[in-house]
């Protein structure tokens, strides 16, 4: 029976339990459906070998409660960056590793089959020549190895490229990773650029630090990848009920086009065309798995220039249920707003609005005209202005309903008693 290790095969499992129990939270061990109780404890020792300082434990009803606590105005380092740096390897990988870079650490280039028998002479150790190759290739891709053609024949030598040279040729490079490590997409790269000069980001700090999005930046990779070459994508969408067990989930395929980024929650959705229903549709990063890239979409640039068209039209991400042709549901919200004394309100009107206009149509009143394709994004916003809405109209009758009963389950939370009639 293989005994515990800290070190994972499937990033996209560690990913789910880190997100379920750990972010998302108040769950317990039996909630816990995928396969036993004991690859529960096996990933909740190893998640907690990585974040223990952050690690949260409750006693409840249900059983002890596990989440993950942070203040992030307070850390100067994603503590997610650790689950990157576990990922298993063979004893061939990490052999082949070394041996392969002492080779080539004298700078020359060398064929495939010097390289294979050098293995075998210097070392002692046999390695078929589609393994080194495979590695090779790897390595290329990564930048560590460089390949030229010598004639038909491939030969490969060590890049030149070091991070001291860099260090050497740019001042100010260590701040710039530092805040690169912390700000952007993909920040764990820069996190093992400053591990490699033994340097830490001891200088930024955030009040608002989305950490838990880091975990997404696996399938962000091949999604970039895929929009770059112009390929449809293959994937499997979960909803937040159902992500903790395995037969949940449905197979999805679009074009990739954009990648949106909520500056609230630093929540990235993919906005892609799905065939199917022909139409745009965003998927939520954090609930996609399974990513594939698949054949090279023909009518790409046609989509691109579509999408760009419609981003006017949209509140947050949601592009409704319109049909094909791309209808919006127009909003109209009447406002009572003291002009005078109330300036600060209509000032946060215009810097908040989105995908609409405000107009004055007599004292004190104003008009706020949204014509977008889902006006059910746009509720939560519209109910900030609760006590200076009279009216809504436009839309579908399930909003204006929506909006109606909000002010209804307001009313009876605080007791009013004046009747709502939803028209």
């Amino acid at each position: 029976m293989s005994g515990f290790s800290e070190l994972i095969k499937n990033f996209d499992k560690t990913r789910d339990h880190i997100r379920d129990f750990f972010i998302y939270g108040f769950k317990v061990r039996s909630d816990f459906s995928r396969k036993s109780s004991r690859t529960y404890d096996d990933e909740r020792r190893r998640v907690e070998s990585w974040l223990g300082d952050h690690i949260r434990y409750d006693n409840t009803q249900r059983g002890r409660q596990i989440s993950l606590t942070v203040d992030s105005g307070h850390i100067a380092e994603d503590p997610l960056y650790q689950a990157y740096y576990a990922k298993s390897f063979t004893d061939n990988d990490i052999r082949l590793h070394f041996l392969l870079l002492d080779l080539l650490a004298d700078g020359k280039t060398h064929t495939l089959r010097e390289l294979t028998d050098r293995l075998d002479t210097d070392y002692a150790v046999l390695f078929e020549e589609q393994t080194v190759r495979g590695k090779l290739r790897e390595y290329t891709g990564e930048g560590l190895v460089v390949t030229e053609k010598h004639g038909k024949t491939a030969c490969y030598r060590l890049s030149a490229d070091t991070v001291d040279s860099f260090w050497e040729m740019c001042a100010g490079l260590t701040d710039a990773v530092r805040f690169f490590s912390e700000v952007q997409p993909f920040g764990v790269v820069g996190n093992s650029i400053l591990k490699c000069i033994g340097a830490q980001n001891d200088v930024f700090l955030q009040k608002h630090h989305y950490i838990v999005h880091t975990l997404e930046d696996e399938t962000l990779s091949v999604v970039l990848h895929a929009m770059e070459e112009k390929r449809y994508l293959t994937f499997r969408v979960f909803s937040s009920r159902s992500a903790l067990t395995d037969a949940s989930g449905h197979d999805a395929r679009c074009v990739p086009l954009q990648i949106f980024i909520s500056v609230q929650t630093g929540r990235r959705y993919l906005a892609g065309y799905v065939p199917e229903y022909q139409q745009f549709s965003a998927f939520r990063l954090d609930f996609i798995r399974e990513v594939r890239q698949a054949e090279t979409c023909s009518d790409y640039d046609r989509l691109a220039e579509q999408l760009h068209r419609d981003l006017p039209k949209l509140f947050g991400v949601s592009f409704g249920m319109r049909d094909p042709a791309g209808a919006v549901e127009p909003l109209r919200v009447t406002l009572r707003i003291r002009e005078k004394e109330e300036a600060y309100v209509l000032e946060r009107i215009r810097r908040e609005m989105r995908s609409g206009t405000v107009e004055r149509i007599g004292q004190d009143t104003f008009l706020l005209k949204l014509d977008i394709f889902d006006p059910k994004e746009a509720l939560p916003w519209i109910r900030t202005f609760t006590g200076r809405v009279l009216s809504v109209e436009g839309g579908c009758l399930s909003v204006r309903n929506q909006f109606y009963e909000d002010v209804l389950r307001m009313q009876a939370l605080y007791k009013e008693s004046d009747h709502v009639d939803i028209p």
